[in-house]
Protein backbone atom coordinates (compact mmCIF):
# COMPACT_ATOMS: atom_id res chain seq x y z
CA UNK A 1 0.00 0.00 0.00
CA UNK A 2 1.35 3.68 -0.96
CA UNK A 3 -0.23 6.92 0.45
CA UNK A 4 -2.08 8.78 -2.40
CA UNK A 5 -1.60 12.32 -2.21
CA UNK A 6 -3.62 13.97 0.17
CA UNK A 7 -4.63 17.55 -0.78
CA UNK A 8 -7.92 18.49 0.96
CA UNK A 9 -9.30 18.58 -2.35
CA UNK A 10 -12.10 15.89 -4.05
CA UNK A 11 -10.26 14.25 -6.72
CA UNK A 12 -11.34 12.45 -9.63
CA UNK A 13 -10.85 8.51 -10.16
CA UNK A 14 -11.80 6.08 -13.35
CA UNK A 15 -12.32 1.82 -13.63
CA UNK A 16 -8.44 2.40 -14.78
CA UNK A 17 -7.35 4.17 -11.27
CA UNK A 18 -10.02 2.90 -8.82
CA UNK A 19 -7.26 0.05 -7.28
CA UNK A 20 -4.03 2.54 -7.09
CA UNK A 21 -6.05 5.68 -5.91
CA UNK A 22 -8.70 3.90 -3.44
CA UNK A 23 -7.29 0.21 -2.97
CA UNK A 24 -4.11 0.97 -2.47
CA UNK A 25 -4.36 3.58 -0.23
CA UNK A 26 -3.21 3.45 2.66
CA UNK A 27 -5.78 5.07 5.19
CA UNK A 28 -8.95 6.23 5.23
CA UNK A 29 -10.87 7.42 1.28
CA UNK A 30 -14.48 8.34 1.12
CA UNK A 31 -15.47 7.54 -2.62
CA UNK A 32 -18.42 9.58 -3.91
CA UNK A 33 -20.10 7.30 -6.77
CA UNK A 34 -22.07 9.88 -8.15
CA UNK A 35 -23.84 10.53 -12.10
CA UNK A 36 -24.22 14.06 -14.23
CA UNK A 37 -28.22 13.22 -14.32
CA UNK A 38 -28.51 12.72 -9.96
CA UNK A 39 -29.48 16.06 -8.56
CA UNK A 40 -28.85 14.57 -4.66
CA UNK A 41 -25.43 13.61 -6.25
CA UNK A 42 -24.50 17.35 -7.24
CA UNK A 43 -26.27 18.18 -3.57
CA UNK A 44 -23.51 16.57 -1.90
CA UNK A 45 -20.66 18.03 -4.08
CA UNK A 46 -19.86 21.18 -2.03
CA UNK A 47 -20.59 19.10 1.21
CA UNK A 48 -17.88 16.60 0.31
CA UNK A 49 -15.33 19.31 -1.09
CA UNK A 50 -15.71 20.92 2.71
CA UNK A 51 -15.44 17.40 4.18
CA UNK A 52 -12.04 17.03 2.38
CA UNK A 53 -10.63 20.66 3.05
CA UNK A 54 -11.38 19.65 6.56
CA UNK A 55 -10.25 16.37 7.20
CA UNK A 56 -6.92 16.58 4.94
CA UNK A 57 -4.28 14.53 6.11
CA UNK A 58 -6.77 12.06 7.72
CA UNK A 59 -9.42 11.18 5.07
CA UNK A 60 -8.75 11.49 0.95
CA UNK A 61 -11.91 11.72 -0.63
CA UNK A 62 -12.73 10.75 -4.66
CA UNK A 63 -15.37 10.62 -6.83
CA UNK A 64 -16.44 8.59 -9.51
CA UNK A 65 -18.73 8.96 -12.57
CA UNK A 66 -20.89 5.83 -12.91
CA UNK A 67 -22.09 6.71 -16.31
CA UNK A 68 -18.29 6.71 -17.60
CA UNK A 69 -17.12 4.11 -14.77
CA UNK A 70 -19.74 1.25 -14.86
CA UNK A 71 -17.35 -1.43 -13.46
CA UNK A 72 -16.32 0.18 -9.81
CA UNK A 73 -20.19 0.43 -9.51
CA UNK A 74 -21.05 -3.22 -9.88
CA UNK A 75 -18.05 -4.31 -8.75
CA UNK A 76 -19.13 -2.75 -5.67
CA UNK A 77 -22.56 -3.46 -6.16
CA UNK A 78 -23.80 -0.17 -5.65
CA UNK A 79 -27.85 0.68 -6.47
CA UNK A 80 -28.46 4.13 -5.84
CA UNK A 81 -26.86 7.57 -6.07
CA UNK A 82 -25.19 9.02 -4.53
CA UNK A 83 -23.55 6.00 -2.58
CA UNK A 84 -20.42 7.25 -0.47
CA UNK A 85 -18.51 4.38 0.32
CA UNK A 86 -15.95 4.58 3.13
CA UNK A 87 -12.89 2.73 2.46
CA UNK A 88 -9.66 1.61 5.29
CA UNK A 89 -6.39 0.27 4.51
CA UNK A 90 -7.94 -0.84 0.68
CA UNK A 91 -11.46 -2.45 2.39
CA UNK A 92 -14.52 -1.15 2.11
CA UNK A 93 -16.19 -0.91 5.84
CA UNK A 94 -19.46 1.32 5.29
CA UNK A 95 -21.53 3.07 2.47
CA UNK A 96 -23.81 6.07 3.28
CA UNK A 97 -26.42 6.11 0.38
CA UNK A 98 -28.17 9.61 -0.38
CA UNK A 99 -27.28 13.25 0.14
CA UNK A 100 -27.09 13.96 4.22
CA UNK A 101 -26.63 17.26 5.95
CA UNK A 102 -23.08 17.96 6.77
CA UNK A 103 -22.90 16.98 10.30
CA UNK A 104 -25.40 13.80 10.19
CA UNK A 105 -22.41 12.83 7.74
CA UNK A 106 -19.78 13.33 9.43
CA UNK A 107 -21.25 11.84 12.73
CA UNK A 108 -21.75 8.82 10.98
CA UNK A 109 -18.18 8.79 9.20
CA UNK A 110 -16.75 9.39 12.55
CA UNK A 111 -18.33 6.27 14.02
CA UNK A 112 -17.41 4.31 11.16
CA UNK A 113 -13.95 4.90 12.05
CA UNK A 114 -14.03 4.67 15.40
CA UNK A 115 -15.03 0.91 14.76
Amino acid sequence: MHQTQQTGEVTTVTDGTFDREVLGHDGAVLVDFWAQWCPPCHMIAPVLAEIAHERAGTLAIRKINTDENPESMRRFKVMSLPTLMLFRDGRPIRAFVGAKPKARLLAELDAALRQ
